[in-house]
């Protein structure tokens, strides 16, 4: 009833508030503490500091995977990826039998627009950058055909700096356009310079534009693609780390560069007088990518682990939503997932859901009034598990076929074992976790 009650609230009745627009940002294999609003003390991120003063700052947001594409599709389904068949980067493609975000807020009357990186199926049914591994004629699902009234995306990354220069190409080979962006179904042939972070924003802002212009709700997906490879920094941003080593400077830069455009869309926001009627938010697809490559020398802060593992580091990245008036700014430990982001929104606009969700609303926990999670938060990637009770963990790390039991908020870094001192929970955790791997299945299997 409460919850209820603060969504007739937010949302108002018609004679009280438009419904609101929605923006969801994502980077691509940001760090936890990649961000000054984390501590991070060395790439300038002053946008994102602003957002996160002005809004709600998650200590404890978690990617639904970690790897990229299937967090992507955890956001637009609010429910876990091995529900819906995408269990790594480059395999599967979002089901057309899942509802997704774009579907629900269209069926409201929204615009809905898909910005960057795409990564949860193939653009063309014949043909995919990955090759034929990628099986393009069984993994075709764009933007479009999941929801998406208008995009301008990729398949998957593309250089974080003039991504049309041959030399910028993602997975080397000869150069093919078809690699780059698509726009509502055509390919951009010709060349797109500058930072991959403009390009995009370059498209997203005259759909929020015509969309607050015609006085109609919008939902905008904005995935950009820092700091991921190919990680080129563009040469004026370069130099504001000219101190560091050549490879910090573009990983550096590619993040500011990134930072500059969530500052040009809040602005656009407060300039069309939309800003107090638009939940903003941020966050990452994953950890960083594991450092000592040369490109990859991203930071997850104090946690253990990067991109690619269950360990904290994979999973909890930056996280932060703004929305001025009704969202109480300061810090939260409350435990958030992506998989949150479609229940929230669905209890904000009065949409319903199906009834298998991963998610939970953020309702309570945007007011101050909840600031403890009671639903427990599960992962599978590969032969990796994870179970997130309160502060309790259960991880099965790859390559172990044994479980741990951690202590998040005594031993955040995880490098304490209590499964001997705790058998109890152990057990119960380790039952629960195995019920809802079988839930996922039962929902995959159709």
């Amino acid at each position: 009833m409460r919850s209820a009650l603060l969504a007739a609230f937010l949302i108002g009745q018609s004679f009280a508030a438009p419904r609101p627009n929605i923006i969801l940002m994502m980077a691509d294999d940001l760090g936890w503490g990649d961000v000054g609003f984390n501590g991070g003390k060395i790439i300038e991120t002053p946008e994102l500091d602003r957002m996160a003063e002005n809004g709600l700052v998650f200590d404890r947001f978690y990617s639904a995977a970690p790897v990229c594409s299937p967090t992507r599709g955890s956001c637009l389904t609010g429910r876990h990826p091995f529900r819906y068949g995408v269990f790594f980067a480059n395999t599967g493609h979002l089901k057309a039998s899942e509802r997704t975000l774009p579907e629900m807020l269209g069926e409201l009357g929204y615009a809905t627009g898909h910005f960057g990186k795409w990564h949860l199926g193939t653009l063309l049914p014949d043909w995919s950058g990955k090759g034929k591994g990628r099986k393009p004629e069984q993994n075709h699902m764009t933007p479009a055909m999941a929801g998406f009234d208008e995009w301008f995306s990729t398949e998957y990354s593309v250089a974080t700096w003039d991504p049309y220069d041959p030399k910028n190409q993602h997975g080397g080979g000869k150069f093919d356009p078809r690699r780059l962006f698509w726009h509502n179904g055509e390919n951009v042939t010709g060349p797109l310079e500058g930072g991959s972070g403009r390009i995009v924003m370059d498209r997203a802002i005259p759909f929020i534009e015509k969309a607050a212009g015609e006085e109609k709700p919008f939902f905008a997906a904005i995935w950009f693609h820092a700091p991921h490879s190919p990680v080129v920094g563009g040469p004026e941003y370069r130099k504001r780390y000219a101190q560091h080593p050549e490879a910090h400077q573009h990983y550096y830069a590619c993040v500011t560069e990134m930072d500059e455009q969530v500052g040009r869309l809040r602005a656009k926001l407060r300039e069309l007088g939309v800003e107090k009627n638009t939940l903003l938010a941020f966050c990452s697809d994953n950890g960083p990518a594991r450092q000592g490559d040369k490109e990859h020398v991203g930071s997850a802060g104090p946690f253990k682990g990067f991109k690619v593992s269950l360990w904290e580091g994979g999973i909890r990245v930056p996280g932060v939503v703004e929305w001025p008036g009704r969202v109480k700014p300061g810090r939260t430990d409350f435990a958030v997932v992506t998989s949150d982001y479609l229940p929230t929104i669905a209890e904000m606009v009065g949409a319903e859901t199906v009834e298998l969700l991963d998610g939970r609303s953020l309702l309570p926990v945007f007011e101050g009034g909840l600031t403890e999670r009671r639903e427990p938060i599960g992962f599978q990637s590969q032969n990796q598990l994870a179970w997130i009770e309160g502060d309790l963990k259960l991880v099965r790390a790859k390559g172990s076929r044994g479980f741990e039991l951690h202590d998040l908020k005594a031993d955040p870094g995880e490098g304490t074992d209590i499964a001997a001192d705790r058998p109890e929970d152990l057990a119960r955790m380790k039952a629960a976790l195995e019920k809802w791997m079988a839930s996922c299945k039962a929902s995959n299997d159709g």
